[in-house]
């Protein structure tokens, strides 16, 4: 079978949405299916890239013409078909000739718009938030949203980019709706939540769009981990954060509520600064910076337990799997996709959103109560292997072939 998959980053670029992609081309290669990735141009980066075995396109926009291109700077898809990505899109079609296309991202808008005239399946796969909402974190001026709606859009991604972006992201995800509704033959969500949120807001009932819950998987650590960075945590095991460090990630929440905490372990956080990222550290928390995959998976060996306190509801939660296959307990929040993996004092512990008493009141648990810490671990990394490689793949695998069967 030839895929095609579309999503608007992709590595060397640090993210959950594009770290699946390439795990997700890699094990369809290794399973001897023909793979392409088509994805946003970027500067300094090859046209076509060849490094993983199958070819990446990267996509050309408005904005990376010569003439507009600017200073270099890391490329972003509008919410929206850009003329230039749907016309290269539509070449490659025509070269590569798949027999089923699976777009994530705001490229899916191309994608779409490319794929219009063809009997090819367009499975749109939903990752996050963003064919809903225009700052794709489906929340309302920082808090939890209950839902779009075009007001209350256009007011949060005012507040959120400003007025003349937001007023452009919010006219992108209403206007190129239709298009997505009329293109798309099957919609894939990572979990429940997060297609609940989409589906029902993005497709009417009479629109018989069949939809298709798949989650996100795990692979193996490729590569050595960085040794140096290793050097520098602490010797005794640490309470660990990964993810970017922004306000969305909760970690305001953890930093206040690690204060509250009594002679606690040290806290680790890995994860690269954002302009939201708070500027003084309590004692005994630690910022390291980004790290490989092979890096956070050894920083995951040598943890205490782990928590991932996100405001926003996370699609899925790469991070809370990673550490559940560890064989490490782990704090999540609700709403979103983190009580699909986590059993609340079974699996892992679940807190609201925002609640810093609350995660004041489990990580307490976890320090003073190793019994049940390390019961949890036990269970956490059976549950995990639920969301193994080989317990998903082939989940897509049959997903691709149902609809390309019935072109």
């Amino acid at each position: 079978m030839r895929v095609l998959l579309a999503s608007d980053h992709y590595p060397p670029f640090v993210g959950g949405v594009q770290r699946q992609t390439r795990l997700l081309a890699l094990e369809l290669s290794r399973r001897g299916h023909e793979v392409g990735v088509a994805t946003v141009r970027q500067d300094g980066m090859a046209r076509v890239d060849r490094a993983d075995g199958f070819p990446v396109w990267r996509i050309g926009q408005l904005r990376t013409l010569p003439i507009v291109r600017g200073r270099p700077r890391r490329r972003h898809q509008p919410p929206g078909p850009d003329p230039v990505s749907v016309l290269e899109l539509r070449r490659l079609l025509g070269r590569f000739r798949p027999d089923v296309v699976h777009s994530s991202g705001w490229l899916s808008y191309a994608v779409a718009m490319a794929m219009l005239g063809t009997d090819v399946p367009l499975l749109l796969s939903v990752r996050e938030y963003g064919f809903v909402c225009a700052n794709t974190s489906l929340l309302h001026k920082g808090t939890a949203c209950s839902g779009p709606s075009l007001r209350k859009c256009v007011s949060c991604s005012r507040w959120y980019f400003g007025t003349p972006r937001g007023l452009l992201a919010v006219a992108g995800v209403y206007l190129f709706k239709p298009l997505l509704r009329r293109r798309t033959t099957a919609v894939h969500s990572v979990g429940n939540y997060v297609n609940a949120m989409v589906a029902s807001n993005l497709f009417a009932a009479d629109d018989h769009v069949p939809q298709v819950i798949i989650p996100s998987f795990a692979a193996l650590a490729e590569g050595a981990p960085d040794a140096a960075l290793l050097a520098r945590l602490p010797a005794e095991p640490f309470i660990l954060f990964v993810g970017a460090l922004r306000r969305v990630k909760g970690i305001e929440v953890l930093l206040e509520t690690y204060r509250r905490l009594d002679c606690p372990p040290p806290l680790v956080l890995l994860g690269t600064p954002e302009n939201d990222t708070p500027a003084q550290l309590p004692a005994g928390a630690l910022a390291l910076g980004a790290a490989s995959h092979p890096t956070v998976i050894a920083a995951w060996d040598r943890s205490l337990f782990g928590v991932m306190p996100s405001l926003w509801p996370e699609p899925f939660g790469s991070v809370v799997h990673e550490a559940m296959s560890r064989g490490r307990a782990v704090i999540g929040t609700t709403p979103g996709g983190h009580s699909e993996m986590i059993e609340d004092g079974q699996t892992g512990l679940l807190v609201s959103a925002g609640d810093v008493e609350g995660l004041r009141a489990a990580m307490t648990r976890l320090i003073d109560q190793p019994a049940l810490r390390e019961a949890i671990a036990a269970r956490a990394a059976a549950r995990a292997g639920d969301f193994s490689a080989d317990a998903v793949v082939p989940q897509f695998e049959r997903m691709f072939a149902r609809f390309a069967a019935a072109r």
